[in-house]
């Protein structure tokens, strides 16, 4: 991890969605007047006239990439989590879930680190709206390279794909040639302590967590959750075999999201113990990001004492 290096993931998206939309002319880009936070209007500077802006309506934002999918397009869409997975839910369900139509949803500003915007505009909740959905696939990048390889994957597969982007700039973690796949973890060491499934800005925190605690002779592995639906089995299955603890944490309420999803795999296949991390049931703050995450015992020093308790 490149900790000197940090590019928040909503950037690294506008800049691959601008390389994307000249390889391929079936994708067009809509925003809910927030382009400029949402690095969609790299994409709209060099093709204005495949790029909308349906002002600050989030509802037709959805309902008119779901008509633009249905004529062949590849419509990618973008605003900030709060108002993509909350305000239009019932267009997401109804109006492109439920047809099945090829829309990529990337929203950006996700979690607690949003940051000084508060609790308004702090989604926690998306993860678990979206992975309910049939048809709907969730990815949660971690940092640059994995954010460029995502919206460049998502554009071959087709069907509705939410796409969750940070506010914040992030340490890069992997080389420009690491290799992903939609559905299957990353396994960031060997460690047999603990294992940390993380996922988003959280990674980063817990291979922060996992440098510091090799120092002191404790070694646990981190596993990179890129890909919230289709879950990981077989990698959650095989890690609780093979460590003496788990925790999961989320930029995200505990209810629903990543650890949710771990403990409905192990309570089928292989019972076991699980310490969820994240926001317990309860709004954020305003703050700033790297404060937030302290308070609610989010970062990387409460990582380390959650390894520790016995």
């Amino acid at each position: 991890m490149n900790e000197d290096r940090k590019i928040a993931t909503r950037q690294s998206y506008g800049e691959t969605l601008a390389q994307l939309g000249e390889k391929n002319s079936r994708v067009v880009v809509l925003d809910a007047d927030l382009s400029s936070a949402t690095k969609t209007n790299i994409f709209a500077k060099r093709f204005p006239d495949r790029f909308i802006n349906v002002g600050i309506a989030e509802q037709n934002l959805m309902g008119t990439a779901a008509g633009l999918a249905a004529y062949g397009k590849i419509p990618f869409v973008s605003t900030f989590a709060v108002f993509a997975a909350g305000r239009a839910y019932d267009q997401i369900r109804n109006s492109i879930c439920y047809p099945k139509l090829n829309v990529k949803i990337c929203a950006t500003h996700a979690g607690l680190t949003v940051g000084e915007d508060g609790a308004t505009h702090q989604m926690l909740e998306d993860l678990s709206l979206m992975r309910t959905l049939p048809n709907m696939t969730v990815i949660c990048p971690s940092d640059d390279t994995q954010t460029r390889w995502i919206i460049e994957e998502v554009s071959k597969i087709e069907g509705p794909v939410y796409i969750r982007l940070a506010r914040a700039a992030t340490p890069v973690i992997y080389e420009k040639n690491q290799k992903f796949e939609i559905g299957k973890m990353i396994q960031l060491g060997e460690g047999t302590d603990a294992t940390v499934f993380a996922t988003g800005v959280m990674v980063a925190e817990s291979l922060k967590a996992q440098e510091e605690l090799a120092k002191e002779g404790i070694n646990i592995r981190v596993v990179d959750v890129h890909t919230i639906k289709p879950i990981d089995r077989e990698m959650i299955v095989k890690c609780a075999k093979e460590t003496k603890k788990i925790i999961t944490i989320e930029d995200h309420s505990i209810i629903g999201g990543l650890g949710s999803s771990v403990c409905e795999v192990l309570s089928e296949e292989y019972p076991t113990k699980v310490v969820r991390m994240g926001m317990k049931d309860q709004f954020g703050r305003s703050g700033k990001a790297e404060q937030l995450l302290e308070y609610f015992k989010m970062d990387s020093q409460s990582i380390i004492e959650e390894v520790k308790k016995s």
